[in-house]
């Protein structure tokens, strides 16, 4: 049903006239007659008598004026849902739990006034799939993995190297460590039950183990981090890396340890994906909060993957 015809229709309803009603959506007289015509046919009844004092609704117009009201309304709703100043700001991120989510809840506290849809993706290639439809309008992806460059219409800027940490339990032989060297790691166990072949994550880990010589398993179903961390509380000889910045609670008895690595620190780069033409106002408010807030980029005695974009 053509909205013109029916808004004319509310237009004339309201006017009892069809020269004001013409006044009002500047048309001509005649343009109006022709649409309510049209509506007429459409729906094979006469919405209108004329009058002396201009045009009454006939019994059928009064039965369609509350629905032809609410398609108006319905109409307006389906507009503001995709303009861009009406909508929540849409922001993928990997885990409730990761550095990223905390970014993101820094923007939160520091701009409490902007309406936020969260969502997690759970590789690079779904995200900018939806950065590009324009089902999200950024995500926080480490960019960009050998042989998979962005596309030109994706933009993105690293915001964060959240350096990794060496999780034990109490009785592996490293938890007594204040900190602990990548060369020290050579030969212990690091179970990574989430490292699945073909993600960013993944070419990270590939690129740091045969840096380092270091050995990193990912045998066994990955039940998550409430299970990751039972597993390394209770078994002396597995450890696992642990972003720094990542939000994890655990029972007081575990006796996890969360050891610094160095020389160098291998710090993993959290960068932000927008799509270049977004016309989301807030997304620009999230890009300066960023650019404001971030720290730790590019600092001395760390490691990244050659194929890490620059700031």
């Amino acid at each position: 049903m053509d909205l013109d015809t029916v808004r004319t229709f509310v237009a004339a309803a309201d006017a009892g006239q069809f020269q004001e009603a013409a006044a009002e959506l500047a048309v001509t007289q005649q343009a109006v007659s022709k649409r309510i015509a049209a509506l007429e046919r459409k729906l094979g009844v006469r919405l209108f008598t004329r009058t002396a004092r201009g045009a009454g609704l006939t019994i059928d117009g009064q039965a369609f004026l509350p629905h032809a009201r609410e398609l108006l309304r319905a109409a307006e709703r389906a507009v503001a849902s995709v303009r861009p100043a009406d909508r929540p700001l849409r922001v993928d991120v990997l885990t409730s739990r990761s550095a990223q989510s905390g970014l993101l809840r820094g923007f939160h506290s520091a701009h409490p006034e902007i309406d936020l849809d969260v969502v997690m993706l759970f590789d690079i290639e779904k995200a900018v799939g939806a950065i590009r439809s324009g089902e999200i309008d950024a995500s926080f992806r480490a960019v960009a993995a050998p042989g998979r460059p962005l596309p030109e219409d994706i933009a993105s800027v690293r915001v964060l190297d959240e350096p990794l940490q060496f999780l034990t339990g109490p009785a592996h032989a490293l938890a007594g460590a204040r900190s602990v060297t990548l060369a020290r790691l050579v030969g212990h166990r690091i179970w990574m039950p989430g490292v699945v072949p073909g993600t960013e994550w993944t070419a990270y880990y590939d690129d740091l183990v045969a840096e380092f010589g270091l050995t990193i398993e990912a045998t066994g179903p990955n039940f998550g981090s409430d299970a990751l961390l039972d597993t390394i509380a209770d078994t002396p000889a597995l450890a696992t890396f642990m972003g720094a910045d990542s939000r994890l609670v655990w029972p007081a008895g575990h006796g996890l340890r969360r050891i610094p690595v160095t020389d160098p620190t291998p710090v993993y780069p959290h960068s932000l994906l927008w799509h270049r033409d977004n016309p989301h106002p807030a997304l620009a408010t999230l890009r300066a909060h960023l650019a404001a807030t971030a720290a730790g980029r590019d600092a001395v005695g760390t490691w990244m993957p050659d194929w890490v974009l620059p700031r």
